[in-house]
């Protein structure tokens, strides 16, 4: 009988995102193979600390904490698996719960996609899904990914990046320099977060100021981009390590004045048109940028391409790539590659594969220099 691989699921986070994340871990433990997968559900509080536990996500949800064991993972390859910390005479002791083949971060925005968690992963020597510290990093900081774009000559919507001390310190100043960008209206978010967390669409002064405000409370670095107009929304899925594959094109028809976070994930008002109703080359055309971006940054595992389609001129502009994207049931990165004819549990599978392709890939490197005599 084949040995079940052992999967740590961790999600919750010090982040904006927490309540999204879990309700993504919620839908990729339930798609989890019980028969090739032993499932350790790890959470993460809002102040940060791990937990373990019976029933420890619907303990998160509700915000009852107080019974669950405090977990570790610790950044030291001799030592490598999930611990308990158990409080006894002597104090408090670790006691090793398992090791772990595969560590699957359902982990959204700061403090999880933003390349730091990545980087205690790579210290702790395990596989794990997803982009590494510097995707996680670039992808996740919306003002150097476009930087980054923009050195790959791939399109993008024009910006602004202001400083939480900025606004603090002269909020007329920032907003002249925000209002560089042309007409309104502009959209003010937090250069570090996703799921439509802090930001606000702008359609005056009065309106900026707020929206400058709001995104400052989530991020001390705040973009503002200019809004673009009659554009639809195409969102691409893609696949993969070194030769990345992307998935058929779906078109976002928002219930709100933009996507927001509860046409994501509380309502679910918001249409899914998929496949998009696009022309063939435009669907080839932002399939390719959507891999370009991605091999742009060294993404792998995973990531969701977003994209502005101007009706009028057909101009395709990328917004960003989320590499840690939705895995809610009505999230759009499974449903396009459900579309893609990948289901929900075979792109979970593939996911873990490409961990350990990449783990099997990273041990490859020499660690040690010996100079020759």
């Amino acid at each position: 009988m084949k040995k079940k691989l052992r999967v740590a699921v961790l999600f919750g986070g010090r982040s904006g995102e927490h309540e999204v994340s879990l309700m993504s871990a919620r839908s990729v433990i339930a798609a989890l193979d019980p028969s090739k997968y032993e499932i350790f559900p790890v959470g993460i509080t809002h102040a940060g600390n791990w937990v373990i536990g019976e029933n420890v996500l619907d303990a998160l949800e509700q915000n009852k904490i107080e019974e669950l064991t405090p977990a570790a993972l610790l950044p030291n390859p001799s030592e490598q698996g999930l611990y308990a910390i158990r409080n006894t005479q002597h104090g408090e002791m670790l006691e090793l719960l398992s090791s772990i083949d595969v560590l699957f971060p359902v982990l959204h925005g700061t403090f999880g996609e933003d390349g730091t968690m990545q980087g205690l992963f790579e210290l702790a020597d395990v596989a794990y899904i997803g982009a590494g510290v510097v995707g996680s990093a670039v992808g996740m900081d919306k003002g150097i990914f476009k930087d980054v774009m923009r050195a790959n000559d791939i399109p993008v919507v024009d910006w602004v990046i202001l400083r939480r001390s900025e606004i603090e310190q002269d909020m007329d100043a920032a907003i002249r320099k925000a209002e560089s960008l042309g007409a309104y209206p502009l959209f003010a978010k937090p250069a570090n977060l996703g799921s439509s967390v802090g930001i606000t669409k702008c359609n005056s002064r009065a309106d900026l100021g707020e929206g400058l405000m709001e995104a400052a409370a989530f991020d001390r670095r705040i973009l503002v981009e200019r809004g673009v107009v009659n554009a639809s929304e195409i969102e691409v899925s893609v696949l993969g390590n070194d030769q990345p594959i992307a998935s058929v094109p779906g078109e976002v028809l928002p219930s709100r004045e933009f996507y927001s976070y509860e046409s994501k994930y509380v309502d679910g008002t918001s249409g899914l048109v998929i496949p998009a109703q696009i022309p063939a080359e435009t669907t080839e055309q932002i399939r390719s940028l959507a891999v370009r971006a991605y091999k742009a940054i060294d993404c792998a595992g995973m990531a969701r391409a977003d994209f502005f389609l101007e009706k009028e001129t057909g101009r395709v502009l990328l917004n960003e790539l989320n590499t840690l994207p939705g895995f809610t049931s009505i999230s759009m990165y499974p449903k396009l590659w459900n579309a893609s004819g990948l289901s929900y549990p075979q792109l979970v599978d593939r996911l873990i594969e490409l961990a350990l392709e990449r783990k099997a890939e990273r041990d490859r490197t020499t660690r040690e220099f010996r100079r020759s005599e």
